[in-house]
């Protein structure tokens, strides 16, 4: 029997196993033996990673010179999180699958948009053992070269170190020559400070810079930044600190 593989379906593959063998690298690479969770299983069953594309719908988020907005990427770099997590045995929640927003009421846009956010609070704060991990893109017009994916945790215990991690991952990955430190995130971000779990906020890369603009659409890059988040996530989980 002849079986025929479409090329798309093969350089799909191809890349998967490419990624996945990435993420083991930058993995076991950074992994010490002993150590304790930021976060563990407690009392109501396993953690459970939330997901969170940042935006979707009429709320584009940050907009590049040439119109491509964040919404559509940080959907995508979900969607390939999601998928790596749940291949490494993770239990994971999207809280969007698509390119809308998550509002349940509203008949202004700007109404609208503070019901998606509170709607995604709740969403975290519904979900036991949950750790959030929100996939968003950068935006600084006055300096269009700057550029690369940095990591911001809220103020729940367990959050700083998973920054940390997860920022050494990155670091590794895609930001060589121009590596970035974790940071808290401002209190002004709504989403990062009322939810109670550990989160973190991850900016992938920078619109307004066009190069990384381009780069950020492609589905290589896209999945070596899901590499790297879900290789941080799974370092800390094992235990491992940053110094």
């Amino acid at each position: 029997m002849i079986v025929l593989i479409r090329k798309r379906v093969l350089a799909g593959s191809i890349l998967v196993c490419l990624c996945l063998a990435g993420m083991s690298a930058v993995f076991w690479a950074g992994l010490r033996p002993a150590g304790v969770p930021a976060f563990a299983a407690g009392a109501g069953g396993p953690v459970t990673v939330v997901i969170d594309p940042g935006h979707g719908g009429e709320d584009g988020g940050a907009v590049s010179p040439d119109g491509v907005t964040e919404s559509r990427i940080n959907l995508e770099i979900s969607l390939r999180l999601h998928e790596l997590l749940r291949f490494m045995g993770q239990r994971t929640v999207l809280i969007r699958t698509e390119d809308v927003s998550v509002h349940t009421e509203g008949e202004t846009m700007r109404a609208r948009k503070v019901s998606d956010i509170r709607r995604r609070v709740e969403l975290v704060n519904g979900t036991e053992n949950a750790v959030l991990l929100s996939i968003h893109q950068n935006s600084l017009p006055s300096s269009p070269v700057t550029h690369g994916a940095q990591v911001f945790w809220n103020g729940a215990e367990g959050a700083e170190g998973l920054a940390a991690v997860v920022q050494d991952a990155l670091n590794a990955a895609v930001n060589c020559g121009n590596e970035k430190q974790s940071r808290k995130i401002p209190d002004t971000i709504y989403l990062m400070k009322h939810v109670t779990a550990p989160a973190i906020l991850t900016e992938c890369g920078f619109l307004s810079n066009r190069e990384e603009t381009a780069l950020l659409q492609t589905p290589s890059h896209q999945l070596k930044l899901a590499g790297a988040i879900a290789a941080g996530y799974l370092r800390c989980l094992a235990g491992e600190e940053v110094p």
